[in-house]
């Protein structure tokens, strides 16, 4: 069966993207009016569990979603292509690297988790790890990684979106899988071109985290700041957003 996923453009340049760990293909914000349909050809993929694949079934797993991307990425045709991934989805990129490296021309990260494992204290597990059954604690997480600026209606409404499009067994089970995991053996001196993007007011990614991974881990990584915006630049900075992203896609 093919897998289902969001389409837009027509363009040279092939991307697949990969959505955060609250969201979906359907939650991009308004960026999705603002990437260019004639210069790229963007494949948006939800993981198994979530969006239009809630029902599909699965381990729930970073190596999962790499599995499900090459195997989109050759039902499109693709040989090779570069990959897009916000928050989680720029850790799931990363497997993807790992696990297909010579198909990979670029990799752009928007507020990405790095490589390696996500270190946790007691209240941030607890947190974390309790978001899947507590709508209230998502609502935190999200007020806390957008630096407390972002209005009361936004934030219900990702919280809406998140609890109404992703099963709760999915949603602790990528959080076990992207948390833990050690990638950064695998990627260190990786030559592939790497964009970061990091919000300004993103209180957990900050710029100096991706400094001491990102760019320890990646030769060829550049660090670019996105001023206006938290962890979630397609809603807060969607023009800011694009322009970047595209301008480093097509150099």
């Amino acid at each position: 069966m093919a897998i289902a996923h969001r389409r837009i453009g027509t363009g040279p340049v092939r991307v697949i993207v990969l959505h955060d760990w609250f969201g979906t293909t359907a939650n991009w914000g308004s960026v999705l009016g603002y990437l260019d349909p004639e210069g790229f050809s963007y494949a948006f993929l939800d993981y198994r569990g979530y969006g239009e694949r809630r029902d599909v079934p699965g381990r729930h797993s970073l190596p999962e979603i790499a599995d499900d991307v090459l195997e989109l990425a050759d039902e499109l045709g693709w040989d090779t292509f570069s990959l897009l991934g916000h928050s989680m989805g720029g850790k799931a990129a990363q497997q993807v690297l790992v696990r297909a490296p010579e198909r990979i021309e670029k990799l752009v990260g928007i507020n990405p988790v790095p490589a390696g494992p996500y270190t946790m204290d007691d209240a941030t597990h607890t947190l974390f790890y309790g978001a899947a059954q507590d709508p209230g604690k998502r609502r935190t997480i999200l007020d806390l990684v957008t630096g407390h600026r972002a209005s009361r209606h936004w934030l219900e409404r990702m919280v809406a979106h998140s609890l109404e499009v992703s099963r709760p067994e999915a949603f602790a089970a990528y959080l076990s899988s992207w948390q833990a995991l050690d990638l950064s053996p695998a990627v260190k001196g990786n030559t592939v071109p790497v964009l970061v993007l990091v919000g300004e007011y993103d209180l957990a990614l900050t710029a100096d985290v991706m400094r001491a991974t990102w760019q320890v881990w990646y030769p060829h990584c550049r660090i670019h700041t996105l001023p206006g915006a938290g962890h979630y630049p397609p809603h807060e900075t969607p023009v800011a957003l694009a322009t970047e992203v595209e301008a480093f896609l097509r150099a």
